[in-house]
């Protein structure tokens, strides 16, 4: 018979001050740490019409020199109403010494990507390394991203490389921190 779990002793937490100390490599990016939220709008050619979402992306952190990521989003109407689930993703964030990043991201759709970038000040800048595609996924060939603090947002663009077009502007979100 199996003796039953214990909770998790080393909880994550998106709440500066409380859980684990981050971890001193954390420093470029702790203003990160927490719970975002807001709105974005999409495009791209392969796509008969834009698009408007609403976004939560969440990073945190077990003490340890990575920052766990989650961005869930849902697709809305010109009023703001709710239509239904979007894009979603999860990961890791790995904060070199140099304040170089390295990150891992995994999405439902079959696609999972490692971005190489670099924190600097407000703005972090990050391009694929390699794309991997389980065999039905969608083809996406490149990716870049920037995450940028401005004026308590956190501003998010990314580009993409997909389905036979170039490097293109994809999506824009401003989100605003749910913990401050």
């Amino acid at each position: 018979m199996l003796e039953p779990a214990q909770e998790n002793p080393f909880p994550d937490t998106s709440v500066l001050g409380e859980g684990p100390e981050p971890h001193p490599q954390l420093r470029p990016v702790l203003a990160l740490i927490g719970r975002w939220q807001g709105r974005g709008s999409g495009e791209y050619p392969t796509l008969e019409h834009g698009f408007r979402y609403e976004q939560e992306v969440t990073f945190s952190h077990d003490g340890r020199p990575f920052l766990r990521y989650e961005s869930r989003a849902w697709l809305i109407d010109a009023s703001g109403a709710a239509l239904r689930p979007s894009g979603r993703e999860v990961g890791w964030w790995r904060v070199m010494p140099d304040a170089s990043l390295e990150v891992v991201l995994a999405h439902p759709t079959g696609i999972v990507e490692t971005y190489v970038g670099r924190a600097s000040g407000t703005e972090f800048e990050m391009a694929t390394r390699s794309v991997s595609l389980t065999p039905r996924a969608k083809e996406v060939t490149g990716m870049r991203r920037r995450y940028t603090l401005e004026g308590g947002e956190l501003v998010v663009v990314q580009e993409m490389e997909a389905m036979g077009q170039p490097m293109q502007h994809h999506l824009m979100a401003r989100l605003r921190s749910r913990t401050a």
